[in-house]
């Protein structure tokens, strides 16, 4: 397709995120908090209206005609990022970009968005549960490294991120990247961030915890001065509790690409690219990003979807 072709020359761009949620102030933040709960109509109906592949491309994959076969999409993912895949203990549905993505993957290869099982993972579990078969797919604002494709395959890139430093609200000592020699940083073990901060901070002390929650009580606990990660991840915590964090300086290193972790060398990663590929020529993408977060960050233009491969 002509499409396919020009996005293949189409630099990539780092997502709007990373320049309009920066000029946001401390207090549009906080009148954007009143309106964080995601519109649950719109996102159902997204999901529920979309597309489902023809039988022959379902097929021509082994990876997808095992889904199918088995007539579940196992994922990995998590219940506990709010803008990205949360839990609703009300309907106990679980809704955010990540969370749409693999509801409308399950729709595409099964012909219902429910039809999904979710192993929930964090930062450290999320290539052992692909490794050991226990899911098809993880979505989990999963960062494209060397070092995990060497174990796993990724389709994508779906979604581009930078990193940052979440303080707590009112912290003067921590200004940004270059503040953190000699301060105490969290971040996660087995994300991206303590290879980061070993080259952005390498005087910092860094202190790896499991979980995003347990890095960030340790911040508002005054456990630790900083915490470091995926900007995208830390607006979670920002956007749902704005009198209790806040952003340190600018955003900082090279950009992160979020993609889909898979079986290493399965052929569901050119299955799943194709996925991906449609849903942002349809709109469907930019319609997830504007319920998911956009509505919810008061921002109304949606970025440009990273090329992919």
């Amino acid at each position: 397709m002509q499409g396919d072709k020009n996005m293949k020359h189409i630099k990539r761009i780092v997502s709007l995120l990373l320049v309009a949620l920066l000029a946001l102030s401390a207090a549009a933040f906080a009148e954007a908090a009143d309106a964080v709960a995601i519109d649950k109509e719109a996102f159902d109906a997204l999901i529920a209206g979309g597309a489902v592949a023809s039988d022959e491309a379902i097929a021509a994959s082994e990876w997808a005609t095992a889904v199918k076969d088995a007539g579940v999409l196992r994922v990995g993912g998590t219940r506990t990022s709010f803008l990205f895949s949360q839990l609703d203990e009300a309907d106990n549905g679980i809704r955010g970009f990540d969370a749409g993505l693999y509801q409308l993957l399950a729709k595409y290869i099964l012909g219902d968005e429910t039809a999904f099982e979710l192993t929930q993972v964090d930062s450290s579990t999320r290539e052992s549960v692909l490794t050991g078969g226990q899911v098809d797919a993880v979505f989990a604002t999963y960062s494209i490294t060397p070092a995990r494709a060497e174990v796993i395959s990724f389709a994508g890139p779906y979604y581009t991120s930078r990193q940052a430093v979440l303080v707590k609200k009112g912290n003067t000592e921590v200004t940004g990247i270059d503040s953190l020699a000699g301060k105490i940083v969290a971040t996660q073990a087995g994300s991206t961030g303590p290879a980061i901060l070993a080259e952005f901070a390498p005087e910092a002390d860094v202190q790896e915890f499991e979980s995003d929650q347990e890095a960030r009580a340790s911040v508002e606990q005054g456990r630790s001065d900083a915490y470091v990660t995926d900007y995208t991840l830390l607006l979670n915590a920002i956007v749902k509790n704005p009198d209790a964090y806040e952003i340190a300086g600018d955003v900082f290193g090279p950009e992160d690409n979020y993609g889909i972790g898979l079986p290493k060398d399965s052929d569901g990663v050119a299955f799943v690219n194709d996925f991906l590929k449609a849903v942002v020529a349809d709109g469907t993408w930019a319609n997830l990003w504007k319920i998911s977060l956009g509505d919810r960050t008061g921002i109304d233009t949606p970025p440009e979807a990273p090329v992919i491969e």
